[in-house]
């Protein structure tokens, strides 16, 4: 909850990616969790403080799994918020309905230079309104769309 995955949580995370990469076939070239870990942090841990922040986690996952990650660094504060609600609320119908959403998050997947085809977009939005869309009318308002 503190934005970095560190401690036991970096380690959990190491052991779910070593299962996962095992379960696709992927051979490890190291034999030791430590060491991998070690390279990986080396690696992917640019401000060598020990943990991973989002920003460096969505440098390491793919656009499907980070498009979340890319949205919470766009909008981060309350002001920076209620901005991209002004400009993307066309309507300014105090809602964000599909159209709208799918607009933001393609200027979002662009501002992050993360590539998309209209059914990937399609599917980001439709993901969106399945995660936030509390009382399933197809569109968000501001107490959704700020969760």
């Amino acid at each position: 909850g503190n934005g970095y995955i560190e401690g036991k949580e970096l380690e959990n995370f190491f052991q779910e990616l070593e299962s996962a990469r095992k379960g696709a076939g992927v051979d490890s070239k190291y034999d030791n969790l430590g060491d991998k870990m070690k390279e990986f942090m080396r690696k992917y841990d640019k401000n060598s403080d020990g943990k991973i922040e989002m920003a460096e986690l969505a440098q390491i996952l793919p656009t499907e799994e980070n498009f979340l990650l890319c949205f919470r660094q766009h909008v981060g504060s309350s002001s920076e918020f209620m901005e991209a609600w002004r400009r993307y609320d066309t309507d300014r119908s105090g809602y964000i309905e599909a159209n709208e959403l799918k607009g933001f998050l393609s200027d979002l997947l662009k501002k992050a230079n993360r590539p998309y085809d209209e059914p990937k977009l399609q599917e980001y939005t439709q993901t969106i309104l399945r995660m936030f869309d509390m009382n399933g009318d197809g569109k968000l308002g501001l107490s959704e769309m700020s969760r």
